[in-house]
């Protein structure tokens, strides 16, 4: 028997599906944006097509088992950008626009920034859409995530800069300097129990040693020498990490080290900048 579209969502809910994501499902199967959830109200008497129910039968088991919504779709908003994403990549989250936001107060002009560990490409499309004469390259270990960013980019037509490789070994430029380098790298300890509502996604880019530290320490370790005097250094990640992330970046010679809270005021980001000038002889007096 056909089910009529608000029966379809009632049956859903049912089942123990969010109503969003079983709104978001339905508008995908039936070619319908995102945005037109009032759609879905306003026909919610109309028969759905016999044809989707095997499909949408299909993509309810994915989701129930712990899927992300945005791999079923193919489609994740981010930054006021539609990005195509798939399980080569992590799902942009909303939390990491507060690193881009960050980011496009320190840059101005053809500034050069750098994003670490691009994955679908978002932070560093953000940060071109929103500052179009940046000068934007990103770099990644993974060649098929490069390829969705690459693609986003394309579909985008937003110019930056991909290359391959393990952070900065990957940049074509030795001793290239930056204004600006941000990341969202790994930085889920290996044992975390989290990381099983996370099984969906590339475990390469989730978790970073014992204590979800390593890949964190080796950026701000290597930064100074890829960045310009005055340059930032913007950080994501985990939520308990924000007093090490700081004293890392004060170890290493940062200065004005600082954190910026997410959404659920959390500090979700922390950076710091490289100091203008080294003193010749260490022993003089600094202001702090």
């Amino acid at each position: 028997m056909t089910q009529t579209v608000g029966q379809t969502l009632s049956s859903l809910q049912t089942r123990g599906l969010d109503r969003l994501d079983a709104q978001l499902l339905l508008l995908h199967l039936l070619g319908k944006p995102a945005n037109q959830r009032g759609w879905l109200l306003s026909h919610d008497d109309e028969p759905l097509p016999p044809a989707l129910a095997t499909t949408l039968e299909s993509l309810v088991q994915r989701r129930l088992a712990g899927e992300p919504l945005a791999y079923l779709t193919g489609h994740k908003e981010f930054f006021g950008l539609d990005l195509q994403v798939d399980a080569r990549v992590l799902v942009p989250r909303p939390d990491t626009e507060t690193l881009v936001n960050w980011a496009l107060e320190q840059l101005e002009g053809q500034q050069r920034v750098l994003d670490l560990g691009t994955g679908s490409g978002a932070i560093a499309l953000a940060l071109k859409a929103g500052r179009p004469t940046l000068r934007v390259q990103a770099t990644d270990f993974s060649a098929a995530a490069l390829a969705v960013a690459q693609a986003n980019a394309q579909r985008l037509t937003l110019d930056v800069s991909f290359h391959q490789g393990p952070w900065f070994a990957a940049l074509p430029e030795l001793h290239a300097r930056f204004n600006c380098i941000v990341s969202n790298p790994p930085y889920i300890a290996e044992l975390d129990p989290h990381l099983a509502a996370l099984q969906f996604e590339p475990a390469q880019a989730l978790s970073s040693g014992t204590d979800g530290l390593v890949d964190l320490r080796q950026i701000i370790r290597e930064a100074p020498k890829h960045l310009t005097p005055g340059g930032w250094l913007l950080l994501e990640h985990g939520y308990d990490q924000a007093q090490a992330v700081r004293d890392f970046l004060t170890t290493a010679g940062f200065v004005r080290v600082q954190s910026r809270r997410d959404l659920a005021d959390i500090e979700r980001c922390s950076g710091g900048q490289l100091n203008r000038s080294t003193p010749k002889r260490p022993n003089h007096d600094q202001p702090h």
